[in-house]
């Protein structure tokens, strides 16, 4: 018998690669397709840069399985460019045994997370699974040893960007592991998201109930926040895993990257004005103001259809990226729900790890109260909200466009009670610990109700109190550092950002660790 030669040995390894590929399996990528979703391999190809990447573990399997039947054990993995930057991808392939896990497929993902963590490079998953995989692997063998999954997961929590893009069937593990990503993403009427699955509800509880009413985007998206964006095609799933990760930098140790756009760094906006009515009681969009004031077409909304009452959003300052969080008049008057608390504080927290400045836009009546803020612990979630900004060391920049009432004015980093890098007001600003008509029905209704025109005596009270909570005032105290022209905003925080610089020192003790409320 003859020695293989080094072309022998190629082209089996050709061969085998070619084995793994969609030409090589029509039948299933067929089948694929008839759900109404691309291979993994079209994803793949749609993701990277110029659709090249290089796969790790492509040939890994059990000596004891064909690897025909298991081709690359259902999970791909990889290393190529997205936006020109090395990213990390693992991706979960539904047409082999309905992307289940299996062994060698969660070793190939320890692999490449290792290659995050030392190498620093983001790591984005494509969740397409039913789960662990039942054939051949309900074993207590390998199954109690258990794996590293969420060990590395964690230790890469705010040292790498992290993305999952939910594309399919997304129950049990790959929520688990969707569950530690900075940002998730879900196809509408195809994805979905939870601990369990219908038939493990039914065989639990004895209740049916639907894939998309269990944990469909319209449940896990805009009800239950679990992910925090819901589009309608993969192609779009995809194109928000770029532009999020355009936003950041690499890792924690680089500089998030600046992109030129081309709008003027002064630019004037008369329309702002405009947009914020004087008279506290009108509701507008603030999402305009953003708009309005940050570099054209580079505003990127976080979580739009949950706890609406708040906005946050990535966007460019003279090509900078920053985070913006707003108060949202247009739904519960800007009011703080926990809802708004816990996607605030998350916010905070993924701009702090990877050096986004903060810029907060204040149009806040207070904190919601009553039976059901407290059912919805508000008071845990509120400190949740004021802890992170506590603990951040980036760049905070506060301003009033018109209502800052009580505590919830503080946690929406107006004053400097956190030592803002610049606390703001426009001239429509009102800043006092609680509203204004609330004040007066709690101190002065004796007075009112005893006068012989209640309305009238209230109503001038309403109006002497207001006289005393006028921007000029706490321009006076030191409350705010400067009252500026609305439409020179964007000339003003762009100033403010240059001459900020980068992260502060840590004002924290040498501890180990905080104690988050939450």
């Amino acid at each position: 018998m003859s020695t293989p030669t080094f072309a022998t040995r190629l082209a089996e390894v050709a061969e085998a690669k070619a084995a793994l590929l969609d030409e090589a399996r029509p039948e299933a990528i067929a089948r694929q397709h008839r759900r109404g979703k691309k291979s993994v391999r079209e994803r793949l190809a749609a993701l990277f840069d110029d659709g090249v990447f290089d796969e790790l573990g492509a040939l890994a399997s059990s000596p004891a399985e064909d690897r025909d039947e298991f081709p690359a054990d259902g999970m791909i993995t990889g290393i190529g460019r997205v936006g020109g930057r090395f990213v990390a991808v693992a991706a979960q392939d539904f047409s082999v045994y309905g992307g289940s896990f299996g062994p060698y497929g969660s070793l190939k993902v320890h692999r490449l997370l290792e290659h995050c963590l030392n190498q620093g490079i983001p790591l984005v998953l494509l969740l397409d699974s039913g789960g662990h995989r039942i054939q051949g692997g309900q074993d207590s063998w390998h199954f109690a040893r258990g794996g590293t999954f969420f060990q590395d997961l964690a230790a890469l929590s705010g040292w790498v960007p992290i993305v999952a893009a939910v594309m399919g069937e997304g129950f049990a593990a790959a929520t688990n592991l969707a569950g530690l990503a900075d940002f998730v993403v879900m196809v509408r009427g195809i994805a979905t998201m939870g601990i369990a699955g219908p038939l493990l509800v039914k065989a639990a509880t004895g209740g049916d109930i639907s894939k998309e009413e269990l944990g469909g985007a319209a449940a896990q998206v805009d009800v239950n926040g679990l992910a925090h964006l819901g589009v309608d095609t993969e192609e779009q799933a995809l194109d928000a895993v770029r532009r999020y990760l355009s936003y950041l930098p690499s890792n924690a140790r680089e500089r998030p990257p600046v992109a030129a756009t081309g709008d003027p760094r002064d630019r004037r906006s008369e329309v702002l004005a405009e947009i914020v009515p004087a008279d506290t009681r009108k509701p507008y969009d603030v999402r305009r103001v953003i708009t309005e004031i940050a570099d054209r077409e580079s505003v990127f909304e976080i979580q739009p259809k949950w706890g609406a009452n708040a906005v946050t959003a990535f966007a460019r300052m003279d090509g900078r990226p920053v985070g913006f969080i707003a108060n949202q008049p247009m739904r519960l008057g800007g009011m703080i729900t926990a809802q708004a608390c816990e996607k605030i504080a998350r916010f905070i927290a993924i701009c702090d790890a990877y050096g986004l400045p903060l810029l907060y836009l204040i149009d806040v009546p207070g904190f919601a109260i009553g039976p059901s803020a407290e059912k919805s612990m508000l008071g845990r979630r509120s400190a949740k909200l004021v802890f992170e900004l506590a603990h951040a060391t980036v760049p905070r920049i506060s301003l009033v466009l018109r209502k800052g009432y009580g505590m919830a004015y503080f946690a929406m980093a107006g004053g400097q009670g956190f030592v803002s890098d610049a606390s703001l007001a426009w001239p429509t600003a009102e800043i006092c610990p609680m509203s204004i008509e609330g004040s007066v029905d709690v101190a002065y209704r004796k007075d009112y109700e005893a006068a012989p025109d209640p309305a009238a005596r209230r109503a001038e009270l309403v109006a002497e109190m207001r006289r005393a909570i006028t921007p000029l005032r706490a321009a006076g105290g030191l409350g705010v550092d400067d009252i500026i022209e609305p439409a020179d905003t964007r000339r003003y925080l762009n100033d403010i950002l240059s001459r900020a610089g980068g992260r502060r020192p840590n004002r924290m003790p040498p501890k180990y660790r905080a104690i988050s409320p939450v």
